[in-house]
């Protein structure tokens, strides 16, 4: 039974006067009918350039995506025509972009932004658009749902604009929604509002997520399979629970050092990544993380790891994957 999304080999570049930036480089996943998926990495590893590239809102130029395929329900995305995949976007794979101040037009009612996409994918009227448009407020917990569909974004605080970004992104009813670092902007309450409000309706809707965060604890309570990148690529690929209790690659060992943790004192210092990601310009000879890697062995200076197998499902692209096998948190 084919997935109901198949990314295979997906490269997306940026050609530039400081040189050819390979933001995606190569990676490949999968998402299964109503599950979430995560996408992890620090901020320029290509998560949100690799989600762009899905819906093809790559900028031409700088950005081109030159090589690999992006199948949704058996059908390559690259290969359709613009009006072909502006009918994909938003009626059948929708997207929650980062920040809702930029995403949603100022100059526009909240209601005429809704109401735009299903009379423009659904064929309804504005009278049974908005009143569409009500019933997903409602649905996403913003009440007075008559005179907010009146108003514009400025009027709302950030956590109801990503509110109506979602309901924006379920009002065509799509099979998968794209959600990018969905609560960067909001404050801690308002950030597991918003997640808590995801997951409900992706289990009560049937809709699978693609959450892109660096926040690993999203990843821990929400997402069923995590790719973690590093520089383009993905180097590590498992169950939430396989990259907590097991992880194989130094990187997402790293970042899951990086966490405060409730169960050390508090005065316990964090153990950072230290150093800075590459250039992606200019890459390194083999592996891309190897000059900040306190694994690293000689094989890593010269030959790129694979992503392989580790155990089970889970994969790591790591020569030293088998020396990490241990706790998370345990002494090194």
């Amino acid at each position: 039974m084919p997935k109901l999304l198949e990314i295979e080999g997906l490269k997306t570049q940026f050609f530039t006067s400081a040189g050819t930036v390979r933001a995606v480089d190569g990676i490949s996943y999968d998402v299964e009918e109503g599950e979430t998926v995560a996408i992890v990495g620090e901020s320029g590893c290509g998560k949100s350039v690799s989600a762009l590239s899905i819906l093809r809102l790559i900028s031409d130029p700088p950005g081109r995506i030159v090589e690999g395929s992006v199948r949704f329900m058996g059908q390559d995305l690259l290969l359709l025509s613009d009006e072909e995949i502006r009918n994909i976007r938003g009626k059948q794979i929708a997207m929650v972009f980062q920040e809702p101040m930029t995403s949603l037009n100022p100059v526009l009612t909240i209601g005429l932004q809704l109401t735009e996409t299903m009379e423009h994918h659904l064929g309804m009227d504005r009278d049974v658009a908005s009143r569409k448009a009500g019933e997903y407020l409602a649905m996403v917990g913003i009440s007075d749902t008559d005179r907010r569909l009146k108003q514009y974004p400025h009027h709302l605080s950030g956590g109801m604009r990503q509110r109506v970004m979602i309901a924006m992104a379920l009002c065509c009813e799509p099979r998968i929604i794209i959600a990018d670092e969905p609560t960067t902007a909001l404050d801690v309450t308002i950030q597991a509002q918003i997640l808590e409000l995801m997951k409900d309706l992706s289990k009560r809707l049937g809709v699978a997520l693609i959450i892109i965060t660096h926040n690993l604890g999203v990843v821990a309570r929400y997402a069923g399979r995590v790719n973690v990148m590093y520089a383009g690529k993905i180097i590590e690929r498992g169950s939430a629970r396989d990259i907590y209790k097991n992880t194989a690659h130094p990187y997402t060992l790293g970042l899951l050092n990086s966490v405060p943790r409730l169960d050390l004192p508090r005065r316990a210092r964090l153990d950072p990544i230290e150093g800075q990601p590459p250039d992606l310009t200019q890459l390194p000879e083999g592996c891309a993380f190897r000059v900040r890697c306190r694994y690293a062995v000689d094989r890593c200076a010269s030959e790129v790891p694979p992503l392989e197998k580790f155990k089970g499902s889970h994969q790591s692209a790591c020569w030293q994957k088998n020396e990490l096998h241990k706790p998370v948190g345990a002494a090194r």
